[in-house]
């Protein structure tokens, strides 16, 4: 599939949970959804069975698309003539992130952001 066709598809999933990006993935209209859902599947199975991590505090952090080789081929036309026909490819990316390692970061967030109150008093 081109990198257009399956970037359209990533934009929506993206900084979703694990469990909401299968039910978006499954109910989208679109071609490039099947080879994606494949690879978020995946993707979270490597995680729970190399790093231990629980499906449901699974986030999709990072998830990107790039333009990958073209594929050409000729068709032959009429008049002895030919026509090159292109068949694009894409190499996507997709990076899960465990959520249950995140309150730690955002409490420090939210203590910086209070003691930045209590200076500006």
């Amino acid at each position: 599939m081109s990198s257009h066709k399956a970037r359209r598809v990533i934009d929506q999933i993206r900084d979703r949970s694990y469990e909401e990006t299968l039910m978006i993935l499954k109910f989208m209209p679109y071609q490039a959804t099947y080879p994606i859902l494949k690879l978020v599947s995946s993707a979270a199975t490597n995680a729970i069975q190399s790093r231990g991590f629980n499906k449901a505090n699974l986030v999709i952090s990072q998830a990107k698309v790039n333009q990958g080789p073209t594929g050409k081929k000729r068709r032959p036309r009429a008049r002895g003539r030919n026509c090159l026909i292109k068949k694009q490819t894409c190499h996507i990316t997709i990076v899960l992130k465990d959520t249950s390692l995140l309150p730690r970061e955002t409490r420090d967030y939210q203590e910086k952001q209070e003691d930045f109150s209590i200076r500006t008093f």
